[in-house]
């Protein structure tokens, strides 16, 4: 379903104040409804005579921030039975690479299904065991390849398919827009659950998007797939716009600043350098022991629009470093609408390598799992530049974007 009314949007002298005044604006207009928002209003019709299941975590709330799971407990016309949560868990218990096993949630007694690290047959195996007929979907995405509840969905639905379940996308905004799709292209010899499938590295999509686009490019069998869409959504809005109380996806993306960066960012993951886990703004600041002024410098003097970069010092509290001040940059973006995360984070990885005589690649490679392919690792070391580096993938990216087409929902 599209949004019936476009928005005008006027842009203000200052950035700061246009990308504040833009939001509030387009709140004013108009209000912002989840998928869940109006599977309720209707009464949860859909799921009329149904026992259901949902895959969620702490993100999936109302407006008020109650958890849609004891909303829908305590509401007489859905058959909630059972829960299924992903990694960091259901409740959100577990720190990255974790999950809270099989359980009984204490509000509400409904079993509580471990799903990380669970696919195919065996997560269709639990389908079937916890005796549901539709699964539900909705988590809060970030907007990023890399971020593992896509991956999740995927997995899911792909695993509905094999246990004959039924399975619908509860809808929520992409927090960085989706304006665009950018950033390389994974080649399927480089999947793993940082990517299954070839999907660019900042998606543009929404959960409720990507959902049609995995059930009709790249599931072997399609799964009976619903989605209950967004009113009020434009793929420009932030946010901020969304009117919508922030609730941490997962332990290091505190705030919707940490999204906007992330897919970027994230790729120092594959470096010996911290990505900021352990600070207080993970992968806004960035660093090693040894680096010092030098690297804010570089980065700056190649002007990338929408970002500065300020010389810091830190002490990760865990991660990388911990215990230890260590020198580096803080990402800081001034103007979001014109910053391109992805070719910040190649910029980035160029310009360390070039002043840090320490820089090198995780031993596993893990750059490339992150990037999709071995192209950007081996492009770096071979002494590209940053606008060469982006050259490379805009191939891949142009047929993803065409295929991406297809399946969006908002204008």
């Amino acid at each position: 379903m599209r949004p019936s009314r476009r928005a005008v949007i006027t842009t203000a002298t200052a950035a700061a104040v246009s990308a504040t005044s833009t939001a509030s604006a387009a709140q004013r207009r108009r209000r912002l409804r989840t998928g869940f928002e109006r599977l309720a209003q209707d009464g949860y019709s859909l799921l009329d005579g149904q026992k259901v299941g949902i895959v969620t975590n702490p993100t999936g709330i109302t407006r008020d921030a109650r958890h849609i799971v004891d909303v829908m407990h305590a509401d007489t016309r859905v058959d909630l039975t059972a829960v299924f949560g992903p990694e960091h868990g259901f409740r959100g218990t577990a720190q990255a690479g974790g999950s809270e096993g099989r359980h009984d949630d204490p509000a509400t007694g409904l079993p509580v299904y471990d799903t990380y690290l669970k696919s195919g047959r065996a997560l269709a195996d639990i389908f079937t065991a916890s005796g549901v007929d539709t699964v539900l979907f909705d988590i809060q995405d970030v907007g990023a390849r890399f971020y593992t509840y896509i991956w999740t969905l995927y997995d899911c639905m792909e695993a509905a398919q094999l246990a004959g379940k039924r399975f619908v996308v509860l809808d929520r905004p992409n927090p960085v827009t989706g304006r665009a799709a950018l950033g390389p292209v994974l080649h399927k010899e480089f999947a793993t659950f940082v990517g299954r499938q070839p999907v660019s590295q900042a998606h543009g999509m929404t959960v409720a998007e990507l959902a049609r686009l995995f059930n009709e490019e790249f599931l072997t069998e399609a799964v009976p797939l619903e989605t209950v869409t967004m009113s009020g959504w434009r793929r420009s809005d932030f946010y901020d716009a969304s009117g919508l109380p922030w609730v941490p996806p997962s332990p290091n993306m505190p705030t919707p600043e940490t999204a906007l960066v992330y897919s970027g960012t994230c790729l120092f993951e594959g470096t010996n350098l911290s990505e900021g886990r352990g600070t207080t703004r993970p992968f806004e600041l960035l660093g090693a022991e040894g680096v010092d002024r030098r690297w804010a410098a570089a980065a700056n003097e190649l002007a990338l629009p929408g970002v500065r970069f300020r010389e810091a010092y830190f002490a990760p509290t865990f991660s990388k470093f911990q215990g230890k001040t260590i020198g580096g940059v803080q990402v800081q973006v001034h103007d979001r609408a014109a910053f391109d995360p992805v070719r910040t984070g190649i910029a980035l990885l160029v310009t360390a390598k070039q002043v840090w005589s320490g820089f090198a690649w995780r031993p596993d490679n893990w750059i490339d799992k992150l990037t999709g392919s071995t192209r950007v690792r081996t492009m770096i070391d071979a002494g590209a530049d940053t606008d060469e580096v982006v050259a490379g993938w805009q191939g891949d990216l142009a047929a993803f974007r065409r295929t991406r087409r297809t399946y969006l929902l908002y204008r």
